[in-house]
């Protein structure tokens, strides 16, 4: 199986890319952007092409979001004229409001926010003009790597003595990099093979929780690893942030049907950041200056 993966820097690109290494199965084209032309798809000739998400649309520049959903439009209507399959990854987000309940894939969004709503619309176009597509929402992505790497974020802040602000009243289930790109080139290798299973998938990691229990976990673990690692880090805080008073706003999105469709399990996020974690911990061993700034700070 041969899938064209755009955003080349992107978290979810770089955990496709190790994950293929790991398979004799498929192969990947990795394009640095998002543009996408009929003359490219002629040229690879992909059994799919996958798209990662816009992490936190919500707050991201709305140019930005602008310009994803048209990139977004134009690679769907290259994929439509050429009767490629498209894999469109999407953030939890665009379920401005939440749910009180685990969201199900046939809810469809209903943003106020205006680059939440363009985003919404190309999802629409995708499922009136697209027959073979998957759209895929994801809990808040994490990795150690790459854009929109929301955990490699979080240590650099830390180790750099910074502290961290995160809502105690968002509720969402954070999701691995690593886990999405399994399950992906797991879900479009049975596409592959004549699953037809197209339409819309949730995916998140176990365990709803808040943005700050989230990041006071991670300062947690990191901590008590530099602890047994012998090296003395002054690490920065987590400050709590409250928006909903009356109520947590809850973003958690029910996997049942990636499950039951494509036999994927939701992956527990706690030991997904430990491993993450464990990582990061042998890289620093590569790397002896990092270790000797640490204890100098």
């Amino acid at each position: 199986m041969k899938l064209l993966i755009l955003d080349a820097g992107h978290c979810l690109s770089l955990a496709l890319a190790r994950e293929a290494n790991r398979r004799s199965d498929v192969e990947l084209l990795i394009e640095p952007g998002l543009a996408l032309t009929v003359a490219r798809l002629d040229e690879v000739r992909p059994d799919a092409l996958v798209i990662p998400p816009l992490s936190r649309p919500l707050t991201a520049d709305p140019a930005a979001v602008t310009a994803h959903a048209e990139a977004v439009m134009a690679c769907m209507a290259a994929c439509r004229a050429r009767d490629v399959p498209l894999t469109w990854c999407v953030s939890d987000q665009l379920y401005e409001d939440g749910f009180e309940s685990p969201i199900d894939e046939h809810v469809i969004p209903e943003p106020r926010d205006e680059g939440l709503r363009q985003l919404v619309a190309a999802g629409d176009r995708i499922r009136a003009e697209l027959p073979r597509h998957l759209i895929v929402r994801l809990g808040p992505l994490f990795a150690l790597e790459g854009s929109h790497a929301w955990l490699g974020e979080l240590l650099d802040t830390l180790m750099a003595g910074g502290d961290l602000r995160a809502e105690s009243d968002v509720i969402f289930c954070p999701t691995s990099a690593d886990a999405v790109a399994m399950a992906l080139i797991g879900m479009l290798q049975q596409q592959h093979c004549g699953a037809e299973a197209w339409g819309s998938y949730h995916l998140a990691g176990t365990e709803p929780v808040s943005a700050y229990t989230f990041v006071s976990m991670v300062r947690t673990q990191l901590s008590t690893r530099l602890e047994g690692r012998g090296e003395t880090v002054a690490l920065g805080g987590v400050k709590a942030l409250s928006h909903h008073h009356d109520q947590p706003l809850r973003r958690v999105l029910n996997c049942r049907r990636v499950l039951n469709v494509f036999g994927v399990h939701q992956k527990p996020w706690r030991l997904e950041v430990g491993r993450m974690l464990d990582a990061w911990c042998l890289a620093r061993d590569d790397d002896p200056g990092a270790t000797k700034e640490a204890d100098q700070a």
